[in-house]
């Protein structure tokens, strides 16, 4: 029995089609959460006063850019260079911050642990789908 395969065509690599599929859902549920925390953000940012309106309307459209990110990565993973890179930089940096800096803060535990599973969930989806492929197809571009 032979494997299915998916080809990224900008290098005639071949990428297992399970690992692309599951890439895709991991990547696909990631941008789901996002859009949900976009969306409860929205009462946030409406009900907060005027010192941390504009704080709350930052993070909220956060949210909105994190789902399209997610969205771009799990379409398009080995044609986005540098995408889910950033959303694996700022989520683990966001994580760390919160375990190092803010353990007082409110909330920081539901911080670090999604967070953190959101950086674990993309790094894994991003090595699944070699997402890392990327890079050599810009510079085959150029």
């Amino acid at each position: 029995m032979v494997a299915q395969v998916s080809h990224a065509p900008q290098l005639g690599r071949v990428v297992a089609t399970w690992r692309d599929r599951l890439a895709t859902e991991l990547m696909l549920v990631s941008g789901a959460g996002a859009f949900v925390a976009f969306v409860g953000a929205i009462a946030a940012t409406r009900s907060a006063g005027p010192d941390t309106q504009v704080v709350e309307a930052w993070r909220m459209l956060g949210f909105l850019v994190f789902t399209g990110l997610c969205l771009l990565c799990a379409l398009r993973p080995r044609q986005a260079p540098g995408a889910c890179e950033l959303v694996i930089f700022h989520k683990a940096a966001i994580a760390f911050v919160a375990l190092t800096f803010l353990g007082g803060a409110r909330d920081t535990r539901t911080v670090v642990a999604i967070d953190g599973a959101m950086a674990l969930i993309v790094a894994v989806a991003y090595l699944l789908a070699r997402g890392y492929t990327s890079w050599a197809a810009l510079r085959e571009r150029r």
